[in-house]
């Protein structure tokens, strides 16, 4: 089979496509023939080394895989069964999905949900999966469209692109924030009604400024975060889902005590089962992105996959890019 495997050489982080045999995977109850993965930030950054994100290694890389149950020791599945996993440890301390076979624990496997082919899964991948899960708790939490425009940042990127699509397909105006202004008319495709630069967001630096928007779903982290927050109408929410900008951010406690704000966590690796089959379903439902297609930028093949991590980690990659792993 053939993988794309992370190895540490000399202190130094390696990646190289690979021929192996399926005996060296790491254990699990279910093989599944891989169909299609999909290039993650994490997966980025850690083929390229600049995060430690692998918990053991050598590693098969990717946190996302799709594909059908090759054969399976745990009776909820069967050969030719359609399922898909992420998060869950894959990619990280378990071999993951840029690879043509994968072995998994039965109880890190999802059914595929009505309503999504095996390619469509992962052009949802853990990108719309995070930008899902993010909006499922703002919603739990009270956001609806009335409470005004909900901003979100890093739109161009697979988080950013599938939840500007969601929002707008669940009737909120949605203000996309890019550092690639050139990318306007595919975020307009996807349902954006306004297209800002974070310069033009104009953000003030006061503890508290006006009440523009009803929430936010942030890939950004950093001043950009600190600003919005200052800017969120009372009982509006902003999900904190990625740190391109950097993990740290100042603010102050009045949004939440004067507006009742709240800030959300989006946390796709350690989601817990049963709310990961919501997710998932829902996805394949009411939370499925109108422009789910529009939002697949790119196809690579497994020996490919390198240069498409170096891509997204040099941001000019748009949307998702999937991985064929037949």
């Amino acid at each position: 089979m053939l993988a794309c495997r992370v190895f540490r050489e000399g202190g130094a982080i390696a990646a190289r496509v690979v021929e192996m045999s399926t005996d060296d995977l790491t254990p699990g109850e279910v093989v599944i023939r891989a169909e299609w993965s999909g290039v993650n930030f994490k997966d980025a950054l850690g083929v390229t080394g600049r995060a430690p994100i692998y918990r053991r290694l050598p590693l098969n890389a990717g946190i996302d895989v799709s594909g059908r149950v090759e054969s399976s020791a745990d009776p909820r599945f069967r050969p030719g069964d359609a399922v898909l996993v992420n998060g869950m440890g894959l990619g990280e301390s378990s071999d993951g999905g840029f690879a043509e076979v994968v072995r998994v624990p039965g109880d890190w496997v999802v059914p595929l949900p009505a309503g999504l082919d095996l390619r469509e899964a992962m052009v949802l991948g853990t990108a719309g999966f995070t930008a899902g899960l993010a909006l499922h708790r703002m919603e739990a939490n009270g956001q609806a469209p009335g409470k005004g425009p909900v901003v979100v940042t890093g739109a161009t990127g697979g988080v950013g692109s599938a939840a500007v699509s969601m929002l707008a397909g669940r009737g909120y105006r949605v203000v996309a924030v890019t550092g690639r202004p050139e990318h306007e008319g595919y975020l307009r495709e996807l349902g954006a009604h306004e297209v800002v630069t974070p310069e033009g967001l104009r953000l003030g630096s006061r503890p508290l400024e006006s009440a523009r928007y009803g929430g936010a779903i942030d890939n950004v982290g950093g001043a950009l975060l600190a600003g919005l927050l200052r800017h969120v109408a009372p009982w509006g929410n902003v999900a904190a889902i990625g740190n391109a900008g950097g993990p740290g951010f100042e603010g102050n406690v009045f949004p939440f005590i004067l507006r009742g704000v709240s800030l959300l966590g989006a946390s796709s690796a350690n989601c817990p089962m049963g709310l990961r089959m919501e997710i998932w379903n829902r996805l394949g439902s009411d939370l499925r992105p109108a422009a789910l297609a529009r939002i697949s930028s790119r196809t690579v093949r497994l020996p490919e996959v390198i240069e498409a991590c170096e891509a997204l980690m040099s941001r000019s990659a748009l949307g998702r890019v999937l991985v064929d792993c037949r």
